[in-house]
């Protein structure tokens, strides 16, 4: 891969990396329920896709039209790679450091939420019981631990996007 593909790849990571801590900082000061609501979790998804095939169609047109599935496939983990990374730091700093009294409550409200949307879904009562029980165990949502586990998941969740955004982006320059 060309150092000005990965040039790219990079330029695009930190715009969507800036664009989703803004949107963090945002449901941070405006409303932390934003954070529970699903429409904003498939909005950042969105985005997230959108920019690594930014990324990926760019790459291919500063290579005259033709990238390698390899090429386009980089291109696009790269972007998802430091936009993720960026909004995780972020994420961190303000549950952690900022504000680390509003990951509880913020874990409260995400268990609120799911209580409503099983008992929606006519779950019984046990298996309702059974997911409160595990999510009081659990630890502060931002921990570092589970902060790193949680980049880990999604990083996998992108490449296999990602491996459909090269099959689709790749064009092999066949006089070569």
């Amino acid at each position: 891969m060309e150092t000005s593909t990965k040039s790219i790849a990079i330029n695009y990571g930190l715009y969507l990396g800036g664009i989703l801590s803004l949107l963090t900082v945002t449901a941070y000061a405006i409303n932390l329920d934003l954070f529970t609501k699903w429409w904003f979790g498939i909005a950042m998804m969105i985005l997230v896709i959108v920019l690594g095939i930014m990324s990926s169609m760019k790459s291919r047109s500063s290579l005259n039209g033709f990238i390698n599935f390899k090429g386009a496939f980089s291109s696009f983990f790269i972007t998802v790679l430091v936009g993720i990374a960026i909004s995780t730091i972020v994420s961190y700093v303000i549950f952690n450091v900022v504000d680390p009294d509003a990951a509880g409550i913020l874990q409260e409200k995400i268990l609120a939420s799911q209580v409503e949307m099983m008992r929606n879904f006519g779950a019984p009562e046990e298996s309702i019981a059974q997911v409160v029980e595990e999510m009081e165990k659990q630890e502060n949502l931002y921990s570092l631990g589970n902060i790193l586990q949680s980049l880990a998941f999604q990083l996998v969740g992108f490449s296999i996007v990602g491996l459909i955004v090269a099959l689709v982006v790749k064009k092999e320059d066949v006089e070569a």
